[in-house]
């Protein structure tokens, strides 16, 4: 990521590259000095590719020094390469566990932010209260008393408490009792009602769901703080009843919610969850690998971030397992990759077709070449651990949990996980918000951030039209964690999303 323009408006990202990403629109009939004055066959947009020689068909096609696909034909110096001539053979990966795992070097400062602090040690970046619903069957209700609550006189009082969030979903019910479907929804409801972004939580169900109250609730308690409380609307006596008690039972906890206040902590205590969506062919040249820098960064200073999107690794998952701490880490990864596979057989997809149409107008050609611009924001921390959707992580550093590479879904479980913020870099655009967890939003080029920048935090395409280091975009964005862990608002709070948001991977038959 250190190679320089071959001239203002290309790029070759390795000695090894066989192509160059261009960093304008390029017109059919321009010469290229610096490919021997070619003459460009056909125009060629920014952010796709160009190929720096000749190539053979059936040659692999190389970016970043790695394989992002193979020829399907003859192709030409200067001729524009995409999916009309480039296509993806199955190739051999050597995942070399551990080989590449090099600890990074702990920060000299120590650094801290203003986070609530929670019974269980952890710390949270936002103050809400909580209507967690076990089942599709009580999200109405759950909205009912999370209006009416915010409408009242008391609400308008509150000080310390940033909202009353509902959080519901499709599913609940209408599931196997006991299968990976139900283990993954268990996993994401428990995550969240015991989120340190959450100060208080209501549980609220139906009755007769299969993912029953008691079973959620466990025989311990499902908080330390004892800020829980639950129920049933078929137990309270229906809708009316229902958003009655509620109401009260939430202004009791939010009452309670309202005593807490920024304290410091240490920035070990922020969890990052990493995404990207709506990439383009510049996002693993500026957004990711700044994303990247800002990750080292965080672990460096003790604290955790997270990639996920399994399907969007898929083809770079051995720059990860390199980067394992044990190979028991990297074999688990592989477990995954090889779950996925199986997963969308069965289900007549592919894993290894998964560009999107706006992928491909940004300049993105194959999944190969996706996961390898996606994996650039992991950094170079070795991975401390691989998680399954949603589960509660047990170590910090840089980890790797298993999700779709569906962004709502994927945040999701990485908010159940513990994620207390997140930083999702975009290269078309994109506009969402998580709540209970703030969203830093990323553009990866000049013209995405002049056009939403409504919508982006913070822009990375300067290192490409301005010279700015990877470095020193990352440590700006590292900074930013700061200050929206310590309260400063990101674009998307500001607009009020993350009301449907919650998305939580649905496994398995609906009956």
């Amino acid at each position: 990521m250190s190679k320089q323009p071959i001239n203002p408006d290309l790029i070759q990202l390795s000695d090894a590259d066989n192509v160059t990403v261009t960093l304008r629109d390029f017109f059919r009939g321009e010469l290229i000095e610096s490919l021997n004055f070619c003459e460009l066959p056909a125009d060629v947009p920014r952010g796709h590719k160009i190929a720096l020689r000749a190539i053979g068909k059936g040659e692999n096609l190389i970016r970043y020094g790695q394989i992002i696909g193979s020829a399907t034909c003859e192709i030409s110096a200067g001729e524009h390469v995409h999916t009309h001539n480039c296509g993806m053979d199955d190739h051999v990966r050597d995942y070399a566990y551990t080989q590449g795992c090099i600890p990074l070097k702990p920060a000299n400062e120590q650094r801290t932010f203003l986070g609530y602090h929670r019974a269980d040690g952890r710390v949270g970046t936002r103050n809400y209260v909580g209507i967690v619903t076990s089942v599709n069957c009580s999200g109405s209700v759950a909205q009912f008393i999370a209006k009416a609550a915010e409408k009242s006189d008391w609400f308008a009082k509150l000080e310390n408490v940033d909202g009353i969030v509902p959080i519901t979903h499709a599913g609940g019910c209408g599931m196997a009792s006991d299968d990976e479907g139900y283990r993954t929804l268990f996993r994401t409801i428990t995550g969240y009602a015991k989120h340190p972004n959450f100060a208080a939580i209501l549980l609220i169900g139906l009755g007769c769901e299969v993912l029953q109250i008691p079973d959620l609730i466990g025989k311990e308690r499902l908080r330390e703080d004892g800020l829980f409380k639950y129920m049933t609307i078929q137990a309270a006596g229906g809708t009316r009843k229902s958003v009655e008690d509620g109401v009260e039972t939430v202004r009791a906890l939010a009452l309670e919610a309202d005593k807490c206040k920024r304290a410091p902590a240490p920035v070990s205590e922020i969890v990052v969850g990493m995404q990207c969506g709506g990439s383009d062919g510049m996002s693993g040249i500026s957004a990711n690998p700044s994303l990247g820098v800002a990750s080292d960064l965080l672990v460096r200073h003790g604290g955790t971030s997270i990639l996920s999107e399994t399907s969007e690794i898929y083809g770079a998952e051995h720059l990860l397992t390199r980067r394992a701490e044990n190979k028991e880490i990297g074999e688990a990864l592989i477990e995954r990759i090889h779950w996925w596979e199986d997963y969308t057989s069965r289900n007549d997809g592919q894993i290894n077709n998964n560009v999107s149409p706006g992928n491909q107008r940004g300049g993105l050609t194959t999944i190969l070449e996706k996961s390898l611009g996606a994996v650039a924001k992991s950094g170079a921390a070795p991975l401390s651990g691989v998680y399954k959707y949603g589960e509660p992580l047990d170590r910090k550093g840089f980890v790797f949990m298993d999700s779709p590479g569906y962004d709502p879904c994927s945040v999701t479980g990485q908010i159940a996980s513990g994620a207390n913020l997140i930083c999702f870099t975009t290269g078309r655009g994109s506009v969402s918000g998580y709540q209970p967890t703030p969203c830093i939003k990323v553009s990866s080029n000049d013209d995405l951030f002049a056009r939403l920048c409504e919508d982006i935090d913070l822009n990375c395409g300067d290192v490409i039209s301005q010279g700015v280091t990877l470095q020193e975009k990352g440590r700006e964005l590292f900074e930013m964690f700061i200050r929206v862990a310590s309260g400063e608002q990101t674009k998307s709070e500001a607009q009020g999303f993350g009301g449907v948001e919650f998305v939580p991977w649905m496994i398995g038959a609906v009956v």
